[in-house]
């Protein structure tokens, strides 16, 4: 079990986690190779996610889903993490259902969240844009009102499940007078419409299975009644309410793939042998597995306090960024200590432990970088 002391836990957590790693092992693990090289997860796996109980964990039954509390999407992304993933967009999936519950109407919630439970629509959040990057007050993708529809005009680049995506939700500007208090989310149903463009799906360090596009918007009629929640200008304030949930997750997914590193580190020193002897033997390899096992240990406690609180409502946008930088951080660390002990085979691709090295250095980045995560950690600490 990924948080085998919290406090939250319960039996449906843990018969839950079963499901969650039965899954990964037999749709994701079992075939990275293939996924990596095709440059995504074929659409099939959500169809099976959602057969599974995953996609709809967290949506409530009334839409198709199990009602559960946050913490069931999180041991997803935990598994998904520990089974040396990182290219599936399951955490994008769950943060598009997390809008649409918070903030959508009636009608949009009984359009959109049935089909995200059952992998019918694959999701994605259209934020950053080739000159601005993640500076949300300045976007320049903008939707302009034209009677019942808005001319929707933009680009937007690093989208995950951007070639897959049958609905996106669009941070475009409502009103370029109003700075933030003009911005919205337009929810964007992607069959059909004209003007909608795919870029291309972008060649990535690593991350190789995730499909990460640019996605154009050339005068796309959207429907005012999809702007999330019914009312213009809300967007900037819809996002900075549920940015402490992405956080948390980019942090959960680290532990993940901190733990499957150390499996595969533990298990290569106990077999690989060096003057005689496996090098697990060694002194240096013990302290430095030593260490590695008690930072991640130092992690899990706090993220499994983080969840608690986030199943209760209470995590703040301060603690959140605290586990999205110190669980990148601790997660690039401890991956570059272990493929040391691989020595030279640490350097090939063939061996898991390059893929977890190259994947592990985007969660620095995305979700705000670990210097605004820091900057963020600072002003609540009214200095």
């Amino acid at each position: 079990m990924s948080f085998p002391h919290a406090a939250w836990l319960s039996d449906d957590h843990a018969l839950f986690a079963k499901t969650a790693r039965r899954f990964v092992e037999a749709e994701i693990t079992a075939h990275l190779e293939a996924h990596r090289k095709a440059g995504i997860v074929p659409r099939e796996v959500w169809a099976k996610a959602a057969d599974a109980g995953i996609l709809g964990a967290t949506i409530p039954e009334a839409y198709g889903g199990a009602g559960c509390p946050d913490s069931f999407d999180l041991i997803t992304m935990y598994e998904q993490g520990r089974g040396g993933d990182s290219g599936w967009g399951f955490a994008i999936q769950t943060i598009v259902s997390h809008y649409i519950q918070a903030y959508a109407t009636e009608a949009q919630k009984e359009r959109w969240l049935p089909k995200l439970a059952s992998g019918e629509h694959v999701a994605a959040i259209a934020m950053s844009e080739p000159g601005t990057g993640s500076d949300l007050q300045n976007v320049q993708t903008f939707a302009a009102r034209d009677g019942d529809f808005y001319r929707l005009t933009g680009a937007k680049t690093f989208i995950t499940n951007g070639q897959t995506a049958d609905l996106i939700c669009v941070v475009a500007k409502t009103d370029r007078s109003q700075g933030a208090q003009g911005t919205s989310l337009l929810m964007v149903e992607t069959e059909g419409l004209e003007g909608f463009k795919r870029g291309r799906n972008l060649e990535k360090l690593g991350m190789k299975s995730a499909d990460t596009s640019e996605l154009f918007f050339e005068d796309c009629k959207v429907p005012t009644h999809f702007v999330l929640g019914g009312k213009e200008g809300q967007g900037f304030f819809q996002l900075m309410l549920q940015l402490p949930f992405e956080r948390l997750a980019i942090g959960v997914l680290s532990l993940g793939a901190i733990d499957c590193a150390i499996e595969h580190t533990l298990a290569y020193t106990r077999e690989r042998k060096a003057f005689g002897k496996p090098i697990s033997r060694f002194q240096n390899s013990r302290f430095k597995l030593a260490e590695v096992k008690t930072k991640a240990e130092v992690l899990r406690s706090f993220l499994a306090d983080c969840i608690g609180r986030q199943d209760l409502g209470k995590l703040d946008a301060a603690t959140a960024s605290m586990a999205k930088w110190w669980g990148s951080e601790i997660q690039g660390e401890i991956i570059d200590e272990c493929l040391q002990l691989f020595g030279g085979y640490g350097f090939m691709m063939e061996y898991p432990i390059a893929h977890l090295y190259a994947d592990a250095r985007a969660q620095r980045i995305y979700g705000g970088t670990n210097e605004i995560m820091k900057e963020l950690v600072a002003r609540s600490l009214k200095l």
